[in-house]
């Protein structure tokens, strides 16, 4: 596909065949909400962008994300061990993103921290379309894992939505794919072929809600003879389109809106997530927690992810519905103000 932003300098919006080749915000017609072309500097300082990798299985469950919030470059990386309830997590916040690089294209190029002797680095691949991680810390911990969407062929999401007045996001979303790697920690040595685990990933950049929070929730795993993914968002992207999706076999079928219900003082409680549609049906029981808070006047976030085991049903139209029994994935909750 082209550049998102046109010549014009508006972005193409919709759900994408294939992402773009490069998300240049730099091009962007970027406006006040009364109309003033705005310049490089609010360009910048207004443009955001993230990536995440997560781990599924039985025995590890592991999640590492990026940010540029261009006041500051955030990361942070976790494994949680289920049989023991044992958890590794570090967070890191750099001023003005010092120590960390982001390509601006979803398909290709390295987005990575460095902070002391802690790296974290995720490598996209546009020939052989491979996602990899890599997680150096400074106690030994390391995570080598990757995943491919090659073979079998798997469909991602690509999406582009109008955002408030004057913005959009771009995000890529791949869930339900087998993972291949190592991971060396204080919980235990795993191959990840060997434990049969998947992968989950994101990519979004653009000029975001300077003030928002949303709900979100991905699964992977087998359901039977099939491969299936799931995510599902709610309040963002989905000004004229949504992001919400599963995937059978790599295979993308679309969902309507949906609604997460669940109690916000205790969100290790059960949550229930259903569709507008009716093709999903799930309620969710936590089993740990991630959490952030930082609060620095301009940047604020308050940040949970939690994982745990999905239970219930996907109805895809025209098909056999798929049992979910206890299958591992993560639901959050974010409120950001950038």
């Amino acid at each position: 596909m082209d550049p998102l932003i046109q010549a014009n300098g508006q972005p193409h919006y919709g759900i994408f065949p294939t992402a773009p080749s490069v998300i240049n915000y730099r091009d962007f017609d970027f406006r006040s909400p009364m109309g003033r072309r705005l310049g490089p500097l609010a360009k910048w300082r207004r443009f955001h962008q993230f990536q995440y990798f997560g781990l599924i299985s039985d025995q590890l469950i592991g999640g590492c994300a990026l940010a540029n919030l261009s006041l500051a470059g955030i990361g942070f990386v976790y494994l949680f061990h289920p049989a023991s309830g044992r958890m590794i997590e570090r967070q890191f916040k750099l001023p003005l993103g010092f120590g960390t690089r982001f390509s601006q294209q979803p398909n290709d190029g390295v987005c990575e921290l460095r902070s002391g002797r802690n790296l974290l680095r995720l490598e996209n691949h546009a020939a052989s379309q491979e996602k990899r991680l890599l997680v150096e810390l400074d106690d030994g911990t390391r995570i080598d894992a990757c995943f491919t969407e090659a073979t079998p062929a798997f469909q991602s999401m690509c999406i582009n939505t109008p955002t408030a007045v004057n913005g959009w996001v771009y995000a890529q979303k791949v869930a339900g794919v087998r993972c291949t790697g190592q991971v060396k920690s204080a919980l235990g040595d795993f191959d990840l072929a060997a434990i049969e685990a998947f992968a989950h990933h994101d990519w979004s950049a653009g000029y975001m809600r300077p003030e928002t929070c949303w709900n979100w929730a991905c699964l992977s795993g087998q359901a039977g003879a099939q491969r299936v993914g799931l995510n599902l968002s709610c309040g963002v992207n989905e000004t004229s389109f949504t992001e919400n999706c599963f995937w059978l076999d790599g295979e993308l079928i679309k969902v309507d809106t949906v609604r997460f219900s669940y109690d916000r003082e205790q969100p290790l409680q059960p949550w229930r997530i259903d569709s507008y549609d009716g093709q999903v049906a799930l309620q969710f029981e936590a089993r740990g927690l991630h959490q952030e808070r930082m609060n620095l006047g301009v940047l604020a976030s308050n940040f949970k992810q939690i994982f745990g085991q999905f239970r219930g049903v996907l109805r895809p139209h025209g098909r056999a519905a798929i049992s979910i029994d206890n299958l591992w994935g993560f639901v959050e909750e974010q409120y950001v103000k950038w």
